[in-house]
């Protein structure tokens, strides 16, 4: 951990720069393996897996059995946290469905947008050092709520040919049966393309490593839609002297832990608490299983002391965190100033890890800044917003010369001249 003290803002952009990696050797392994995909399909796919993940298939499809067989494995304690988690996330994206309404721009010009599910998307689900049911769920829930007509889930199968039964279990859920092994790049590349077994679907959402990550920049623009750019996860956490240095160091860790790549910052006004988090750290990482992952995380990973609060709120906007945790007092006032994150985590008892899971939020956010423009997966994400309006004959006397008008001005006479044959008509009848 670096600590940085006092930095001058002219020094923030270089300080917050992400940890970079040169993906030139990672887009030439990936580049064959779509091609191969595209021309092959399952062909492709069942040798592509026993090449990358040592899995020897006969069908890539999980079967109704397998399902059905998960559903009985897993351990009572654990469905019931998934089926509170899921009530949760439902409850919280239930409510951003919007309700169609009709707007009278003028007399007798009415305009309205209406939701529509997108038909055909696919969800990427990683399987590999941590199989991410808890992402099935924030993306199966609002694909289910939008009214998504299909929904094709691909992830990688364990060395025995198997899918995690807490994956499978999220999956039936959420009402999602058409659920297949495949993992890494090939899986977006199936995903894409389709094969004789997988569907091709309009939109690709879901996490992934740097393979998949690569392949979803590289598909999307060949037509499919993917659902933001993505990065290593990260946290941010602003604390002041109010702060508990074990809350805070156990909320760094916990997003150290995700990999290598992540990237973890404290921002503080207090040099002591600084001190006392990272006692903490150095207690605390020796008890974790990804202990080595989260150390070296931590080698990417700054702790900042500044001057001010106003000046913690601008360096806090400035790395456009995707996770932002405000360990301070009258945390409220600090969340009506911050512009730039992907979900914020108000108090000392709201860990980031309870948005993970199950408060309700959905946990597949913008990374690497990319917050300042894009937001977090919600039942947006997953519907197009299609505009509709409905002239009568007195709206278009009303709103006609002003379309003549500005047609005209343009020099597209074919336009002006859609508005005025009506409107001739509409005065012939007179």
């Amino acid at each position: 951990m670096r600590i940085i003290k006092y930095p001058p803002k002219s020094g923030w952009p270089q300080l917050l720069a992400r940890p970079t990696t040169d993906t030139s050797e990672i887009r030439r392994r990936v580049e064959p393996i779509l091609e191969q995909v595209r021309t092959e399909g399952d062909v492709a796919l069942l040798r592509l897996t026993e090449q990358l993940d040592h899995v020897r298939l006969t069908d890539l499809q999980v079967s109704e059995a397998e399902i059905q067989n998960a559903v009985t494995l897993l351990p009572g304690e654990l469905k019931n946290a998934i089926q509170v988690a899921h009530d949760n996330i439902f409850a919280f994206h239930k409510n951003q469905l919007q309700p169609v309404e009709y707007i009278e721009t003028m007399p007798g010009v009415v305009c309205w947008r209406k939701s529509v599910g997108i038909e055909k998307v696919g969800l990427y689900i990683p399987g590999g050092t941590a199989p991410l049911f808890s992402t099935v769920l924030m993306l199966g829930v609002p694909a289910q709520i939008a009214g998504c007509r299909e929904v094709v889930l691909c992830t990688p199968a364990n060395r025995t040919g198997g899918v995690h039964p807490a994956i499978l279990y999220a999956a039936q859920l959420v009402g999602i049966r058409k659920i297949f092994k495949v993992g890494g790049a090939q899986a977006i590349a199936a995903m894409t393309y389709g094969t004789v077994s997988i569907p091709k679907v309009y939109k690709i959402f879901g996490p992934g490593n740097t393979y998949v990550t690569v392949a979803k920049q590289l598909v999307s623009q060949e037509g499919v839609a993917i659902d933001m750019p993505a990065g290593p996860s990260e946290v941010a956490v602003y604390a002041d002297d109010s702060a508990n240095p074990d809350f805070v160091a156990a909320d760094l860790l916990s997003q150290a832990e995700h990999g290598t790549d992540s990237q973890v910052i404290l921002v503080t006004e207090s040099e002591t608490l600084i001190g006392k988090v990272q006692h903490s750290i150095n207690q605390q990482v020796e008890n974790l299983p990804r202990r080595d992952i989260a150390a070296k995380t931590l080698e990417n990973s700054i702790f900042f002391l500044v001057q001010t609060r106003d000046e913690a709120i601008d360096l806090l906007n400035e790395y456009a965190a995707e996770h932002l945790i405000l360990a301070i007092e009258n945390p409220e006032a600090i969340a009506e100033k911050t512009i730039n994150a992907g979900s914020v985590f108000l108090g000392h008892y709201t860990p980031e890890a309870a948005g993970d899971y199950a408060s309700g939020t959905n946990h597949t956010l913008p990374t690497n800044a990319y917050s300042r423009a894009y937001s977090g997966v919600s039942v947006d994400s997953f519907v197009r917003k299609i505009t509709f309006q409905r002239i009568s004959p007195e709206g278009l006397q009303n709103i006609g010369a002003t379309v003549e008008t500005m047609a005209a001005a343009e020099g597209l006479e074919a336009h002006r001249l859609a508005v005025r044959v009506r409107l001739a008509t509409l005065e012939s009848h007179r």
